[in-house]
């Protein structure tokens, strides 16, 4: 997630940052499923992640609400792109 977000800081327009920070949302949501699968299996117990996964959690929902402000934005900006 980090590398992913640390390249959509630095994107060439917004069409690519929304790109780039839609690879962060997909990779935080993929961090949190095998954090939910450790549970599930046993191998840790909630207690042991659920800071972590609270914190991916909060990643996802402030990676979801910044893609959907860059759209609001680009929509705003340029009235016939497709972002």
């Amino acid at each position: 997630m980090g590398a992913n977000y640390r390249s959509a800081c630095r994107g060439k327009s917004t069409a690519d940052i929304i790109a780039k920070l839609s690879l962060v949302e997909e990779k935080a949501d993929e961090s949190l499923y095998w954090m939910e699968l450790i549970v599930e299996v046993g191998l840790l117990p909630l207690e042991k992640v659920s800071n972590l996964m609270l914190e991916n959690t909060e990643i996802l929902a402030m990676t979801v609400a910044s893609i959907k402000a860059l759209r609001n934005k680009s929509k705003i900006q340029n009235p016939k792109s497709k972002i």
